[in-house]
């Protein structure tokens, strides 16, 4: 048969999908979503996942009569694509392939490159979409920069399960100084001395990234009217347009402010007189509720989130899905940044936060080129494909992956800053 794999291609495949799934260290610590590649074809690779339900409760002030108290329920959705496609090409002429090996450098350099994209794509969804926002002015120092991130996610209400935290090489490192430090701990502080190992510290299991987003410093002077339905997104599931019924995105807000001047997109901040409220019980925590510049549209309009859900109009979705509590009844208040020194993001995040969707190309086997594939445990899929090319006397060859990230929840997500000041 033209173009067959022999025995050396084959196992090399194998080790390369080995080595692939052992490097997928991001992703395995999100959901996957698997989906039917006709029907992706046919939605342009796109469909819409649904969001976790909050729920209300009510007192049953009359005995068990409830009859007049049976509310609405509005499932939330976010759009789903799978959106990346990537490939690495490599050729060897008919000398090169005398020598097995470098094939199999070639494809561990393949590997190593198509894991660490999906790994990055995960990173950059946490990293840039996620609005819980834990700024320290110190440097990383251990077990109290993590336990403030427990903190921001216990009051939210989300659940204890299931929690990761990715931090950069130096900041990690610096948590480790700290444990290596802890004598009385020691099996942990032994690892942190010999490895710079920290592992699960305040219900968070960590991983060193030897890559990390960075986030500039704005010390921009904002602010925007706070009065009435300006903070007061109201949820909802579809909205009627010229076309009929169409599904709404609830993860982002377009507020108007003073000015735009300085603002940049990631930029993270909280609004004098609102505070974050405990997702199911709808308590006050206390603290200011964070939120992110998604992207600056005007001079002085911008998009953010999560949006502002006081629940001011009392309709259904508002009351399951506010997230904010006004402590102040001023006109206009004042924005301040939390991102004062550019740092590096260290984002953390619960599980059902993240999606991951894997792909799948249809490559026909029987159009003059050998192909070869196979699918980690998670379902992501590496497609091998090789064609001879007999007037150049080289080989080709090109692995590639489909796949899709995407935030579902970010008041689930967040980010950690050190030395801000």
């Amino acid at each position: 048969m033209a173009n067959a794999f022999n025995k050396e291609e084959r196992v090399a495949f194998e080790q390369i999908l080995e080595g692939f799934q052992d490097a997928l260290v991001l992703s395995r610590n999100v959901n996957v979503y698997n989906t039917d590649s006709a029907m992706m074809e046919r939605a342009n690779d796109t469909i819409w996942r649904p969001m976790p339900y909050i729920s209300t409760s009510i007192d049953a002030a009359s005995g068990t009569d409830i009859s007049a108290s049976f509310k609405d329920f509005t499932q939330l959705s976010v759009p789903s694509s799978i959106g990346f496609n990537k490939a690495v090409p490599f050729s060897l002429t008919s000398k090169e392939l005398r020598d097995q090996l470098q094939e199999g450098r070639l494809g561990d350099a393949a590997k190593q490159k198509l894991a660490s994209d999906i790994n990055v794509a995960v990173m950059n969804v946490a990293a840039n979409q996620g609005t819980m926002v834990v700024a320290r002015s110190a440097a990383a120092s251990g077990f109290d920069d993590v336990a403030e991130c427990e903190a921001v996610m216990n009051e939210a209400g989300i659940s204890g399960d299931a929690r990761y935290l990715a931090l950069s090489t130096r900041d990690y490192n610096g948590m480790a100084s700290n444990l290596a430090g802890r004598q009385n701990i020691t099996d942990m502080s032994k690892s942190a001395y010999q490895k710079a190992y920290v592992g699960m510290i305040a219900s968070f299991d960590t991983f060193k990234m030897d890559y990390a987003n960075r986030i500039g410093a704005n010390s921009a002077t904002v602010t925007m009217d706070t009065t009435g339905s300006l903070i007061d997104y109201v949820p909802e599931a579809t909205s009627t347009s010229v076309g009929g019924q169409v599904n709404v995105d609830n993860r982002y807000q377009q507020i108007t402010v003073s000015t735009t001047t300085g603002v940049t997109a990631g930029d993270a901040f909280t609004v004098a007189g609102i505070n974050a409220v405990h997702h199911i019980t709808k308590q006050d925590t206390g603290q200011a509720k964070t939120f992110r510049v998604i992207s600056v549209d005007s001079g002085t309009t911008m998009t953010i989130s999560p949006p502002m859900i006081s629940a001011g109009g009392a309709t259904d979705a508002e009351e399951q899905y506010q997230n904010i509590t006004t402590t102040s009844t001023s006109a206009t208040a004042g924005l301040t940044f939390l991102n004062t020194t550019a740092a590096s993001i260290n984002p953390f995040w619960h599980r059902d936060a993240i999606e991951l969707l894997p792909g799948r190309y249809s490559v026909p086997s029987d159009a003059g080129a050998a192909v070869l594939r196979a699918a980690t445990d998670q379902g992501i899929e590496l497609v091998m494909t090789k064609q001879f090319d007999i007037n150049t006397h080289k080989t080709k060859y090109r692995i590639d992956t489909l796949f899709g990230v995407t935030m579902v929840n970010p008041e689930m997500a967040g980010i950690m800053l050190f030395g801000q000041v």
